[in-house]
């Protein structure tokens, strides 16, 4: 007993293999999937005897039941000792789901299987379109488009366009990927002689005079410089990583426990601007999305917002504080902007914030917090007019450090670190007089200190000496070096 599946080809029965035909003319069992194929005739000119599935399709309420039915039934033949040969348009291996099923099946009952390689109707669309698959192409049933990654970067081939129904179905799932104005190229009756390939508009797809079950459609790829953008990819990756059987440490995070990671990739982010590395900044710029995605994927498991609640919410945001490019509003610099922006912000957050100092996260960086506090405290009047006053006060502060330093022993400490924190905040105050944040700048310091340490880390090594062996002349000495190194050090 054993099955034996062949491919009947494209349609014309010149592009039929040898060895099929062979299988055609010597088969006891011969069962087509169905009648409807363009070589049919030739077949009983040839006196060539079959039977098919045709009578399934009258009585299936789909084709996922009706390749089951077709499957089952084969596979009880096999099982009852014959030996049958089962054709099917086209290659068994491209777009045949009985063939998939017939396999699977025959695997788990011990059945002996055999497929016949044959010519699909891909072979003849390549040579009609001029397409070379190695370039990159994606094949799917018209019924499965909805499958689809947005942003596909492939040529796209829709099989089994067999109705106006379908193709009005596949128009405006290929109009959410490409546009209702996408041209795409139809084919129907490839390689016969009623061939047709024709280049169309993607909304008129389902206007085409005739549509049957020897219609397909190929998208081109789009260009690099038009492909749709999509955060879906990340979005899919974290559900995965959260789901159960995905990854133990990504299902135990909270919004509490990843804290300390997006701060840490704000961070690398800044420091791939300083290095003003392309590559770099890229890279950081994609781990802190991943952190913005983790985020709104715990919340969305818990009900209470989406990945999307987060860009509408923003989108709306922004729209809503930039009346003069999306309303009637009118500016005459980027200082006005920034009043009007204040402006509708206290307006949106009017029942949230009643103290002039609300609204500042209590968990930001020191240097951050004193930045904001002062620009908030500021807009109230509470500021001095110019840059003279900050520079007395600096050193004023210094002086109170200097003295509190100085003192006797007994709570020295304390006021030590009282006085230096208010050095800390007037030097951030001189920031902000001069328009520098000061947070970024520390960083962008602690950043150029780790990269000349490094030099000079990397100096050692290359001389082979010690620290040790070392005096701070000559490390100071490494140090002016490494000053005029690359950006690396």
């Amino acid at each position: 007993m054993g099955i034996t599946i062949i491919g009947l080809g494209p349609g014309n029965f010149k592009h039929m293999t040898l060895e099929t035909w062979g299988y055609l003319a010597g088969a006891g069992m011969l069962v087509l999937r169905t009648e409807k194929h363009p070589c049919v005739d030739d077949l009983k000119e040839r006196g060539i005897a079959f039977t098919s599935f045709d009578s399934l399709y009258q009585q299936a309420d789909s084709f996922t039941s009706l390749y089951q039915e077709i499957a089952a039934e084969v596979i009880q033949r096999a099982g009852k000792g014959e030996d049958i040969v089962y054709a099917v348009p086209g290659s068994p291996l491209v777009a045949e789901k009985s063939v998939e099923l017939i396999r699977t099946q025959a695997e788990q009952a011990g059945i002996s299987l055999t497929i016949i390689p044959a010519m699909s109707f891909l072979e003849v669309l390549y040579a009609r379109l001029g397409v070379d698959p190695i370039t990159g192409l994606t094949i799917v049933d018209a019924a499965d488009l909805a499958a689809l990654p947005p942003g596909l970067v492939t040529g796209l081939i829709v099989t089994q366009v067999y109705s106006r129904q379908v193709a009005s179905d596949a128009k405006l799932a290929l109009i959410d990927l490409y546009g209702d104005e996408y041209q795409v190229t139809v084919v129907r009756n490839l390689g016969l002689p009623d061939e047709q390939v024709s280049q169309i508009i993607l909304f008129e797809l389902d206007r085409l005079p005739v549509i049957d079950h020897l219609t397909s459609v190929y998208v081109p790829p789009q260009p690099n410089d038009s492909q749709i953008f999509t955060l879906d990819p990340i979005v899919d990756v974290l559900a995965r990583l959260r789901s159960p059987g995905g990854c133990l440490w990504d299902i135990e995070q909270t919004h509490l426990s990843l804290r300390r990671y997006i701060v840490e990739e704000v961070y690398e982010v800044l420091e791939a601007i300083e290095l003003a590395d392309s590559d770099k900044l890229c890279e950081e710029l994609g781990d802190l999305l991943l952190q913005i995605v983790f985020h709104a994927r715990v919340a969305e498991e818990s009900g209470s917002f989406t990945m999307q609640d987060v860009i509408d919410t923003v989108t709306e945001k922004m729209i809503r504080r930039h009346p003069h490019v999306f309303g009637a509003i009118t500016v005459r610099d980027a200082a006005e902007v920034v009043v009007n922006w204040d402006q509708i912000k206290q307006q949106e957050k009017a029942g949230e914030r009643i103290g002039v100092l609300d609204g500042i996260p209590a968990g930001l960086p020191s240097l951050m917090n004193a930045h904001k506090l002062q620009t908030k405290a500021a807009k109230v009047g509470f500021d001095w007019n110019d840059i003279g006053p900050v520079w007395d006060k600096v050193a004023e502060e210094l002086a109170e450090l200097k003295e509190a330093a100085a003192g006797p022993p007994s709570g020295r400490d304390e006021r030590v670190e009282d006085e230096l924190g208010d050095v800390l905040f007037a030097v951030v105050n001189l920031a902000r007089f001069m328009g520098v944040d000061s947070e970024t700048a520390l960083n962008r310091t602690n950043n150029k200190f780790r990269r000349r340490f490094a030099y000079i880390e990397a100096s050692l090594k290359t001389q082979g000496r010690r620290w040790e062996q070392m005096n701070l002349a000559d490390l100071d000495a490494l140090w002016e070096e490494s000053k005029v190194k690359p950006a690396k050090y």
